[in-house]
């Protein structure tokens, strides 16, 4: 059903929208744009955001395209997704999502555990994709996180929040000494806060999607097409190293690495306006080069094409090449 945003413009048409697949009710919010310079604008959050995560990003992305948020089962207010259901499926609702939009392309870009569903859904129905971005994203989930779980899901039946929300803090945060980061202390305190904040129903949801984590493949090695697809963290990621994303990057057919200068895992909320901008330039095609919050775009895909080479052309030109 329809929901007024206080932040968004009069001029600015925002539509809510409820969904069903198999059985599950999700939902998702439409900002349109009537003059688009892109294709539809998908925004896939991590474990921990819902569909008005991005609320603050809307004033630089909705500018340029419709974007699109959704809290997919098992996250945010949507149902309650058993942990037997893996990425195949939350895959599958987005697909349904676009179906029910009427959204036959879209530039569809992920953060951290968005970027896994990002990239099965890349694999899985590859003709929805214009371009496809992954933010914080690795092969693998880290060694530390998983062996982490069982100890938090306990934290939880026994009713520490607190520490549990300060582990979770310096997990997703980098710690102290590794680099300077915008907003550090900031974005800390906001994460604490939303952790504590958390409903039961939230918690069983926390619980069941890190049981989920650890029953499904996170990252499955087959084919993805020659889709022009960006990956991207903060340099000061120890979630997920920047090594991590180039080797992401370097497995994808069509793929450009980069990192944004004083960020880490955070990076969307620690730099959003750069952020932004970072994503409005990759899906209209321009330049990636010289940008003043980023560190060299890395062309590291497999295919052969413009992205190769020593003196490769200007990447905004490059993306265009291989549409």
């Amino acid at each position: 059903m329809p929901r007024s945003d206080q932040n968004s413009p009069a001029e600015v048409r925002v539509e809510e929208r409820t969904l069903t697949f198999e059985g599950f009710v999700y939902h998702c919010r439409i900002v349109h744009q009537d003059n688009p310079k892109t294709e539809p604008l998908v925004l896939l959050g991590g474990s921990s955001q819902n569909r008005y995560a991005w609320l603050r990003h809307q004033k630089w992305l909705a500018e340029h395209c419709t974007m699109v948020t959704v809290d997919l089962p098992g996250y945010g207010e949507a149902d309650f997704l058993p942990a037997s259901h893996g990425l195949d499926f939350l895959a599958d609702n987005v697909r349904r999502m676009l179906q029910e939009l009427a959204m036959p392309e879209v530039n569809l870009v992920g953060s951290c555990f968005g970027g896994a569903i990002a990239l099965r859904f890349a694999q899985r129905y590859p003709q929805y994709l214009a371009k496809l971005g992954l933010i914080g994203m690795t092969k693998a989930i880290p060694e530390d996180y998983a062996a982490a779980v069982p100890r938090w899901a306990r934290m939880l039946e026994l009713g520490n929040r607190s520490q549990l929300a300060a582990e979770l803090v310096q997990r997703f945060m980098s710690p102290p000494g590794t680099g300077a980061v915008c907003k550090h202390q900031v974005v800390s305190r906001l994460l604490y806060t939303q952790f504590m904040a958390q409903s039961d129903e939230d918690i069983m949801k926390s619980v069941e999607h890190n049981t989920r984590l650890m029953s499904h493949d996170w990252y499955r090695d087959e084919p993805v097409p020659a889709v022009p697809t960006l990956v991207c963290t903060g340099e000061h990621d120890t979630l997920c190293p920047p090594a991590t994303g180039r080797e992401v990057a370097a497995a994808l057919p069509a793929a450009a690495f980069m990192t944004i200068k004083h960020a880490d895992h955070l990076a969307p909320v620690e730099r959003m306006e750069e952020f932004c901008d970072l994503v409005v330039r990759f899906c209209t095609c321009r330049s990636l080069t010289a940008l003043p919050y980023a560190n060299p775009v890395e062309w590291v895909g497999t295919a052969p094409g413009p992205h190769v080479g020593p003196a490769p052309r200007d990447p905004g030109e490059a993306a265009l090449a291989r549409r």
